[in-house]
Formats: C-alpha cells, structure tokens, sequence
C-alpha cells in the first residue's frame, strides 16, 4: 500500500507545483500521458502518495488524470518527493529531447 502523506504537506506541495511550476507540470504531462494526435492543453498537479504523483491533463477540452511512478520507486518522507519530482522532470527533459534547467 502507498504511503499517505499529511494532507497539509500534499497541499503545500500541490500549491507550489501549481504556483511556480506550471512550466514543468506541462512537460511531465507531454511526455508521461499515454500517445495522442490531440495536443495537453492544461496539467494540473492533483495529489501524490508514496508511489507516484497524479496530474489532471486536458485534451481537446477533456479532462483526463494522469498518474507517473516515482522514478526512484515509492517513498515516505517528504524531502523525497522533491527529489522524485526533480527526476520526473529530468526524465521529461530527456524523453522530449529539451534542455533541462539547472536546480537549485
């Protein structure tokens, strides 16, 4: 069974993926969403657990969830879920043949 975080940390968590990195959500979204001739429009961090993290994608107007595996494997300490965010990223990057950014 995934762990469960707090419900304050998952909402801190989908507050800054939603505020500061819309960018990346699109990116994760683009290269993780199951193959489609109609473009992601829109990708909304929606929840995470243990195993994975969850994105609401919309397609021609049509809402669809998404759900991506940490790369690392499941995790239950919330410093991890940076960690396996940055990886999805950088795995999006590589999939997509785009330039990641630097991380802080």
């Amino acid at each position: 069974m995934a762990h469960i975080f707090d419900s304050d940390v998952v909402a801190a968590i989908l507050r800054h993926m939603n505020g500061d990195h819309t960018d990346d959500n699109m990116l994760i979204a683009r290269a993780f969403a199951s193959p489609s001739d109609l473009p992601i429009t829109d990708a909304v961090m929606t929840d995470l657990d243990g195993d994975g993290g969850i994105w609401q994608i919309t397609r021609a107007g049509i809402p669809e969830e998404l759900r991506v595996p940490w790369p690392g494997g499941a995790i239950d300490e919330r410093p991890a879920v940076r960690r396996e965010v940055v990886a999805l990223y950088d795995a999006a990057c590589a999939k997509l043949g785009v330039a990641p950014r630097p991380h802080a």
